[in-house]
């Protein structure tokens, strides 16, 4: 293992106002929005779209590092060129999606586990040959009558750990991502009480596996009302109550912490990370950045449709959102 040059690239990722982005939908994912929109559900339009992506200009002035999928990390552009070779031109770091999905928790009715550590070695080794430099796996925490359990929590974070461990074997940079689903009607209290247990939990078994955590990424949830409560909070207090929770929890050898959108619409995102950077981003030990996907790509989707005569305006809207949340590092977006 490489120490100085995981810690290298874990800072690239959170420099110069710059955050990640996530393209790395899998294949059902990607097809089931692309059928809302009625776009062709074929992987050619899958590829048209990552490189309209990757292609946009000026992307990488507000674009650190792009979390691709296994299908598109050996995609090229209608040119021939690889889009990670793009990528790397616009000065975007490639990383990739390594986890095999949450999938039903046997003996935890309504939880889920990751899958995806067989193999996962193997696996590793190909990815930083194709070209990537980082590596996410993402764990879903639901909130509900009952859940989530200890056995949950724990398990999600020893796998958490356990593909941290070999990522950094292998070179790359863990972006380790413990979502706490928005999904349900519990208030901001419990999403705290609840965030701050998975972060302790996920760093205990971080430090038990030997990871290094400066050549580590945390991606995770704000501290939010879910989308059904009846209490919904004043922005600044979410951003209080997601900044509490993570000095209780989230060590200062990690160099980086970027929040997931986890659904919520763009402009809505932006604005809470601004809030989160105009208190805190002077005093905090880690940089507060973004890893967005829906948040940054939705509404560019919906306006390219499919469509190559739309190109250019989708790509005029990517590059909005992705310098909105720029500004937003800085603690200054307006819409």
């Amino acid at each position: 293992m490489d120490s100085e040059t995981l810690k290298e690239t874990a800072r690239a990722l959170a420099a110069g106002d710059k955050g990640i982005l996530a393209m790395d939908e899998s294949v059902p994912t990607c097809n089931r929005r692309f059928a809302i929109l009625g776009i062709e559900e074929t992987e050619e339009k899958r590829r048209q779209w990552r490189e309209l992506i990757a292609t946009s200009p000026g992307i990488g002035d507000f674009i650190s590092g792009a979390i691709l999928f296994e299908e598109t990390i050996r995609q090229k552009t209608a040119a021939g060129q690889p889009i990670v070779e793009v990528l790397r031109e616009a000065g975007i770091i490639p990383g990739i999606k390594v986890d095999e999905r949450a999938k039903a928790m046997a003996l935890h009715p309504g939880e889920k586990i990751t899958e995806g550590l067989d193999g996962l070695r193997e696996r590793l080794e190909k990815y930083r040959e194709a070209g990537a430099r980082f590596a996410k796996w993402r764990a879903v925490i639901t909130i509900a009558e009952g859940i989530p359990t200890r056995g949950c929590i724990e398990a999600n974070a020893h796998a958490l750990a356990r593909y941290a461990a070999l990522a950094q074997e292998a070179g790359l940079v863990p972006v380790v991502e413990p979502e706490v689903l928005m999904e349900g009607t519990h208030t901001m209290d419990q999403c705290e009480e609840v965030t701050e247990v998975v972060l302790r939990e996920v760093f205990s078994s971080l430090v038990h596996q030997r990871v290094l955590l400066e050549g580590t990424v945390l991606k995770t949830s704000m501290v939010l009302p879910a989308l059904g409560c009846p209490i919904q909070n004043t922005i600044m207090e979410e951003a209080d109550a997601t900044l509490r929770c993570m000095l209780r929890t989230v060590p200062a050898a990690v160099p980086v912490i970027a929040f997931l959108s986890g659904g919520q619409p763009g402009q809505l995102a932006s604005a809470r990370l601004s809030a989160i950077n105009e208190r805190y981003r002077q005093t905090a030990p880690w940089a507060l950045s973004f890893s967005f996907a829906r948040a940054i790509q939705q509404t560019a989707m919906a306006q390219w449709n499919g469509e190559d005569a739309q190109r250019e305006a989708a790509q005029t809207t990517l590059l909005h959102r992705s310098r909105s949340n720029a500004m937003a590092r800085r603690g200054e977006y307006i819409e």
